[in-house]
């Protein structure tokens, strides 16, 4: 699994959505549940349906943060000029020159650039390259397309 760069701020805010999610946000949905339960035929009851699937939901996110806070690294990502996982991007895919994120949109909240997750075709292909260095990749739909790598810097957040 590739490392996951978060800020501290990231850190601390995807923790306390952790917390909130495990504690008040299961108490929450176990009492809709209950609520639906009252209300009689569960085949036919929609609210209740619905409250199965927010809990549902709800413990894929706690799972996804579970591991994502596991597995992160907390504080900048390493400054050594590599294409890796907590860094901007700046490349040229097809002649065009895009600017993004390698690592998780958890890590980046409210940022104004793409994310793209060092698992994806681009990111996997990517990973590792130096400025200057140019690979290609094929991209979900079939296509094939080189990249250059111009410009590698950390992600501050």
């Amino acid at each position: 699994m590739a490392t996951t760069w978060l800020t501290k701020d990231a850190y601390d805010r995807l923790n306390a959505e952790l917390e909130h999610l495990t504690t008040a946000g299961r108490t929450e949905i176990v009492d809709k549940i209950d609520a639906a339960r009252q209300e009689g035929d569960l085949k036919e009851n929609g609210g209740y349906h619905a409250a199965r699937e927010e809990q549902a939901k709800n413990e894929a996110r706690i799972t996804q943060l579970t591991e994502l806070l596991r597995t992160a690294q907390i504080g900048e990502a390493p400054d050594d000029g590599k294409v890796e996982p907590g860094m901007i991007v700046t490349c040229t895919i097809a002649g065009v020159e895009r600017v993004f994120l390698l690592g998780s949109r958890e890590a980046a909240e409210d940022l104004e650039i793409d994310v793209y997750s060092a698992n994806s075709p681009l990111g996997e292909a990517i990973n590792g390259l130096m400025v200057g260095e140019s690979t290609s990749y094929t991209a979900p739909n079939g296509k094939s397309f080189n990249v250059k790598i111009t410009d590698v810097k950390p992600y501050r957040g």
